[in-house]
């Protein structure tokens, strides 16, 4: 869950800070099981597939890491999209480890909600930047 403030995003100078669209980015680590073969396993249920899936989260491995829930979903029909000229607000979470989201053929414009505190000053004009594990 990302929770921005109640009163908006600001620039860090005070300034309401206003977007033409806005598109959430959830990162996700997933813990399958493997039988003795390698092959990832299949169970009826949830409560069937706790005992195990607990043993592989214990290593801290993820078997899988994807975007918004499965892989593609921010591929193809489901791509991100802006005009030019259009100001987006991307959100973007990473709940267990760092993350550095890079934009290719531009620069974000305000880097809000740095180490976790939308209180913190904007970073600016960046390509990539730095997520922490458990920050947005």
């Amino acid at each position: 869950i990302m929770v921005l403030p109640r009163e908006g995003l600001t620039d860090g100078k005070g300034k309401q800070v206003k977007y033409d669209r806005a598109y959430y980015i959830g990162e996700f680590d997933l813990y399958v099981p493997r039988d003795e073969k390698g092959n990832f396993k299949a169970y009826d249920s949830p409560g069937e597939a706790y005992n195990d899936t607990v043993e592989v989260m214990r290593k801290l491995t993820p078997t899988h890491v994807v975007f918004n829930g499965k892989v593609g979903a921010l591929t193809g029909k489901n791509a991100l999209t802006a005009k030019v000229g259009e100001t987006v607000l991307i959100v973007h979470s990473q709940a267990n480890r760092d993350s550095r989201p890079h934009l290719i053929g531009g620069a974000w414009r305000l880097c809000l909600g740095r180490a976790g505190k939308f209180s913190n000053p904007p970073e600016t004009g960046l390509e990539t930047w730095f997520i922490r594990g458990g920050s947005g």
